[in-house]
């Protein structure tokens, strides 16, 4: 069975969110992808208070300066598409209160006949939380726990109820709600992390840095669950950070899916006999517009499929 694959929806500077979201996700579905993804960067902090990622010295792409609000343009999306799954990799969620998000997630599940997939990550950004944090950044583990609990309750039969540090809900009715349960994936990469994707998420959101690794941090989540004793299966999307090029890649140095779609195929193969079930490619961030964005996601969808991805 082939992997499923899912595309990057157009967020950054380069692209006419309003023209080129419906065009890129129209194109997306008719190509055959089967999910488009949207990621969440709130703000681009100059001069640089802190590395990407947290990671001292290491530079925020010049991308990131303006990348469009996530729900907004799965919006965009939903409106221009039928069949196609909503997927965030990730939503910073503790930069949200939890109620709003909770009910703005179902009310673009209810629009779209139940196609959202709700990807959460903590995030890592001082400045993004410093902006927008709903709490400090040191408990943003705590604000994700209450999330996860506030959208099970919003999502959930009326009445709705709910007692937390950020959230009190006595007793009310809240729609619309979702046309099914709403799946909530996690991106996590350690132990407190995947405790708390085993015991009350749906899904796992990794990040392709080598299969290798992506292999063996799989078979520790699988540990973990069945450790815990959890008997619902995983579902696993792995998200993708192509850096495409017209001209194949030459000399040493090159990354995980950095070069021609040639080259990000072979990567995608090999990531594919990993055994997850969905790859998302972004390839938003090289190329110039969206007409370029389609003629790339075109190619590398073809390749992959005639590879056997």
């Amino acid at each position: 069975m082939a992997t499923r694959l899912g595309l990057g929806l157009p967020q950054m500077r380069q692209y006419s969110i309003g023209e080129d979201v419906p065009e890129v996700a129209r194109a997306a579905e008719e190509i055959g992808y089967e999910s488009l993804w949207v990621f969440e960067r709130a703000l681009f902090p100059e001069p640089a208070t802190q590395g990407l990622y947290g990671i001292e010295g290491l530079p925020w792409p010049d991308q990131y300066r303006a990348v469009a609000d996530p729900l907004v343009t799965l919006a965009l999306a939903a409106a221009a598409t039928e069949r196609a799954e909503l997927g965030s990799s990730v939503l910073v969620a503790p930069l949200h209160m939890p109620f709003q998000l909770a009910k703005a997630l179902a009310t673009l599940d209810a629009a779209s006949g139940g196609r959202v997939v709700a990807g959460f990550g903590t995030g890592w950004s001082l400045d993004e939380y410093a902006a927008s944090g709903v709490r400090p950044f040191e408990e943003r583990g705590k604000v994700l726990d209450e999330i996860i609990g506030v959208c099970r309750a919003v999502w959930g039969a009326d009445p709705v109820a709910h007692d937390g540090p950020l959230t009190r809900i006595a007793s009310a009715v809240v729609g619309p709600k979702p046309a099914r349960p709403i799946p909530i994936l996690l991106a996590a990469g350690n132990g407190r992390a995947w405790r708390r994707l085993v015991d009350h998420a749906d899904g796992w959101l990794p990040v392709g840095m080598g299969a290798e690794r992506i292999a063996a941090q799989w078979r520790r989540l699988r540990d973990l669950a069945e450790e815990r004793g959890r008997t619902e299966p995983i579902r696993t999307v792995l998200r993708v950070n192509a850096a495409w090029q017209a001209k194949p890649y030459e000399g040493a140095g090159r990354k995980p899916f950095q070069g021609s779609a040639d080259q990000i195929v072979a990567d995608l193969a090999e990531h594919a006999e990993v055994g997850l079930d969905e790859i998302l490619v972004d390839l938003q961030g090289t190329p110039r517009d969206a007409a370029e964005l389609k003629d790339v996601a075109a190619e590398v969808f073809e390749k992959a499929r005639a590879a056997g991805v």
